[in-house]
């Protein structure tokens, strides 16, 4: 099997070994990766401040890179909850309908697809430490991802799992943009929560939080250390 590749622009520009630990996984399971250099973004910044008109070009783009008619896999629950869910704003009935259908109907999260698809619930890593998971609201609510996080990690030797609650981190980019300074409260209650569960590495599917987390926490002085899921379930191996 070839799987398209969708790596969210933020980590292409900022985390790009965590993007080339996800083609470590998905090859070590057996699959081929594709990956296109012409993709950008998903346009969901964009659409949240406001710019649908910018947003909806840059959906064009995107849906014409991706109509090869397989699987399309995206670490980030925030660019597969905009094409999912955001996109069929945009593109139902218009003159993208068909390639637009074929996009949200191919594209998964990363956990998602290791679970859901390739029935995959360990991948060989190891990783000593107690981690506490931070649920994404994006993953959560506009994708129900949150057990395939827990299947795979459960079977990650040395690592000992806890939960936090469901509140959310505080980041969306219009909402910090205008909130800036509650936005910082939420992120600095939250990390006094994920504290408090003993933990000392953070664990998300999504890096929209995790930097928004991360650097509230840098300037707390925090020693809490924050990783993305696909570099986890690269470790040891």
């Amino acid at each position: 099997m070839i799987v398209d590749l969708l790596i969210p622009c933020y980590m292409d520009q900022v985390f790009p070994e965590t993007a080339n630990n996800v083609v470590k996984i998905i090859e070590k399971l057996g699959c081929g990766v594709n990956y296109n250099v012409e993709q950008t973004c998903c346009g969901r910044t964009a659409f949240e401040e406001g710019y649908q008109k910018e947003c909806k070009a840059v959906g064009e783009k995107l849906i014409k890179e991706f109509q090869n008619e397989r699987y399309i896999v995206c670490p980030g629950a925030y660019c597969s909850g905009m094409i999912k869910n955001i996109y069929p704003q945009m593109f139902h009935n218009s003159s993208l309908h068909n390639e637009y259908k074929s996009v949200q109907k191919n594209i998964y999260e990363f956990t998602d697809f290791l679970v859901s698809v390739l029935n995959v619930t360990d991948v060989g890593a190891r990783f000593n430490g107690k981690v506490v998971i931070l649920d994404s609201c994006k993953a959560i609510n506009e994708l129900s991802v949150k057990d395939s996080v827990r299947t795979l990690l459960s079977k990650v030797k040395g690592l000992e799992w806890t939960e936090s609650t469901d509140s959310c981190c505080g980041y969306s980019p219009s909402f910090t943009d205008k909130y800036e300074a509650i936005s910082v409260d939420i992120g600095k209650r939250k990390i006094q929560e994920l504290i408090q569960t003993g933990a000392n590495t953070v664990i998300s599917t999504d890096y929209t939080c995790l930097m928004h987390l991360k650097s509230i926490a840098d300037n707390e002085v925090s020693s809490l250390q924050f990783m993305h899921i696909a570099d986890v379930l690269a470790s040891g191996w």
